[in-house]
């Protein structure tokens, strides 16, 4: 680590005001503090201050490293329910786990490419410090998304998404919205076809050769999206090859669905790693789950033909669609959540109901994360300030009793 220490301090002169590569000098910041804590601080020279290794970068690594088993479960379920549409049950651990990787491949390196070259961009042209938030952003969006999003798609999305959502707003902390769901958000509005059905959340291609091409015929409707389309309190749910699908493998996650959505076993050792670490607010999660089991069990207590997801048990609604990994990735966002601890309890309780009653009294929209946790990320801002007036006027009102 000494020599590549000293390689970048010998050229580091050529990156800062006045050397030949000046034009580069926040891309070359950014590799820089990706690699090294900085030295820099925030007080004068010469003050008293505490210095933190743990910056923002190194959090967001703590984030993506949470993200791992979800990811490396999305590739195998991916190459899963590819197999179990062909009928072949008989394929390696590895194979499904290669399939999976080379279909999602493409996707992450578009994500990247598209998002960070906008935030350098943007960072040269302000002179500013590249910001880190698109670490965990840019990997989030191919996991929120059908396994086989058209590339120019997502390209599209993530632009849109990081000009119109972060970037206009001031950058990394200033984003009012969660910007992947924004980016899913912009799919599912502008492209609904290749979002939605009962084909997109299975793959179905050949990427670099691997596997083979379904037939026309076939169907993978997501649990949701199959409960959408009955009519009746016996909910018929199956997977890919027709067998149906219980709660334990909704657990698992061995169903069709977005790429790294579907196991909550996998979510959950997440959620550890972010809590363990401090870095997502139980608060917020154990609210979610608190809205949306009460949500669903007063749905369930008052089912009806009409709307079919209501015959779900609350357990079920957790354990289907992102309700899961909305409640551990995308409500507990530092940036957009709710920042007062009252604020936060009150902010991922209505998540979790309004979750649940999208998801139950809209058949054409099965999903009411995504919609939950934006529509929350508007209020925020007016849920803390309530807070902190109520705290205020409670404080004022023991200095007038006492004086």
């Amino acid at each position: 680590m000494s020599a590549l220490r000293n390689y970048l301090n010998r050229i580091k002169p050529q990156f800062e005001q006045g050397g030949k590569l000046h034009a580069f000098h926040s891309v070359f910041d950014g590799m820089e503090t990706f690699l090294y804590t900085p030295r820099t601080t925030s007080a004068p020279s010469g003050a008293v201050h505490i210095h933190d290794s743990i910056d923002s970068k190194r959090t967001m690594i703590i984030v993506v490293c949470a993200l791992m088993p979800c990811f490396f479960f999305g590739m195998y379920n991916t190459g899963y329910q590819h197999m179990l549409a062909l009928g072949q049950t008989s394929a390696s651990f590895w194979s499904l786990l290669l399939y999976g990787f080379l279909t999602v491949l493409p996707r992450v390196v578009t994500a990247y490419i598209v998002g960070l070259g906008i935030e350098f961009t943007f960072a040269q042209i302000k002179k500013e410090e590249i910001q880190e938030g698109f670490l965990v952003t840019g990997i989030l969006v191919p996991m929120i998304c059908p396994p086989e999003i058209p590339l120019w798609m997502l390209a599209v999305a993530v632009a849109f998404s990081v000009i119109f959502v972060k970037e206009v707003f001031g950058g990394t902390g200033y984003n009012v919205l969660n910007v992947a769901l924004v980016t899913r958000a912009f799919l599912f509005f502008a492209y609904p076809a290749q979002m939605s059905g009962d084909k997109v959340y299975v793959a179905s291609g050949t990427p670099f050769g691997m596997g083979e091409h379904l037939p026309d015929g076939f169907a993978g409707a997501t649990p949701l999206g199959q409960i959408a389309t009955q009519s009746g309190p016996v909910l018929d749910i199956v997977g890919v090859n027709g067998a149906p699908v219980d709660t334990w493998q909704a657990f698992l996650g061995l169903i069709p669905g977005s790429f790294g959505e579907t196991s909550t076993l996998c979510i959950l050792i997440g959620a550890a790693i972010l809590l363990a670490f401090g870095i997502a607010s139980w608060r917020i999660i154990v609210s979610v789950v608190a809205g949306g089991l009460l949500m669903g069990w007063i749905a369930n207590m008052c089912a009806t033909p009409l709307y079919p997801a209501s015959f779900l048990t609350s357990l079920d609604q957790l354990l289907f669609g992102g309700f899961a990994f909305a409640a551990v990735f995308m409500a507990t966002d530092p940036v957009t959540a709710a920042r007062t601890n009252t604020g936060k309890y009150i902010y991922g309780f209505l998540i979790g109901v309004i979750a649940v009653i999208i998801r139950t009294y809209n058949n054409g929209y099965p999903e009411g994360a995504m919609l939950a946790v934006l529509l929350m990320n508007c209020f925020a801002p007016l849920i803390d300030y309530c807070v902190v007036q109520a705290n205020m006027r409670r404080r004022t009102a023991r200095l007038t009793v006492k004086n």
